[in-house]
This record gives C-alpha cells, sequence and structure tokens, in this order.
C-alpha cells in the first residue's frame, strides 16, 4: 500500500535535497507529491522529482506532482521539463488577468 501524498513545503535546493531523498523516495512510495508549499527550487530538487518519476514509471505505479507552486512552475518552464513529468500544471490568475 502507497502512503496516499507527501507535501514539500519551504526550499527544495541543493542544500535541502539530500534531507528530502529519504522522504520523496520513501517505502512505500507516495502516489502524489504536493509541491504548493515550495518557495524555491533549483537543479538539485528537479533531478530529484525525476528520479522519483523514473523510479514510479520502472516499478509501473503512478506518481503525481501536484500543487505546482510559482517556484516550481517558472524553473520547469525554464529547464522544460513539464512533459517529463506529464502532470497538469494549474496556474493561477495573474494579477494583471483579473
Amino acid at each position: 500500500m502507497s502512503t496516499a501524498a507527501i507535501r514539500i513545503e519551504g526550499e527544495f535546493t541543493i542544500f535541502t535535497a539530500a534531507e528530502l531523498k529519504p522522504v520523496v523516495l520513501c517505502t512505500p512510495p507516495p502516489q502524489e507529491i504536493d509541491l504548493s508549499g515550495v518557495t524555491e527550487i533549483d537543479s538539485a530538487g528537479v533531478q530529484l522529482l525525476m528520479v522519483a518519476k523514473r523510479t514510479a514509471v520502472e516499478q509501473e505505479r503512478e506518481l503525481h506532482l501536484v500543487g505546482h507552486s510559482p517556484a516550481v512552475i517558472e524553473v520547469f518552464e525554464l529547464l522544460n521539463v513539464v512533459g517529463y513529468f506529464g502532470d497538469p500544471l494549474l496556474m493561477e490568475p495573474s494579477e494583471k488577468t483579473k
């Protein structure tokens, strides 16, 4: 049985990725990773999410990234990795479009 979901909050950077690795790659593995609380993410955080997704595919199980924070969306778009994860990005309307 898999853990339903985990939520990552705060920085998801090279400084915290080592601490978060056992959480993201835990046993039983999560079915969902909530990124709505991520305030900053760098390539180390993205790489850890890619490892989690690849592991899920290899184990023939579902893993969804949800609640993408603005910081996550910005980096995913900058690195062009949105398609790798295959999860929809739901973006809030900006103040300019309200």
